[in-house]
């Protein structure tokens, strides 16, 4: 497992947001919550913490490369899956 600070487009290290990879997925930590896991190709977003606050937000975007309004696109479609994820 690896665990690291996602950083700012200035390349600052960005406190309480981590990007965690283990053999099988990928996830994306805001404080102490998983918002996204990947895993085998399919994105699963957190169903309560997703879109949690304006940083949660902020950095989920960064983290998945896109806006919040193509994230509920996804979500809509079901190519992005709503779960417990903590």
């Amino acid at each position: 497992m690896k665990i690291t600070n996602l950083t700012s487009s200035k390349g600052n290290t960005i406190a309480n947001q981590f990007e965690i990879r283990t053999e099988n997925a990928v996830y994306f930590q805001s404080y102490q919550s998983i918002i996204v896991k990947i895993e085998d190709g399919t994105t699963y977003l957190d169903s309560h913490f997703w879109d949690y606050s304006k940083t949660t937000g902020k950095y989920r975007n960064q983290f998945l490369g896109e806006d919040k309004k193509e994230t509920e696109k996804k979500i809509k479609e079901g190519i992005y899956i709503l779960t417990n994820l903590n």
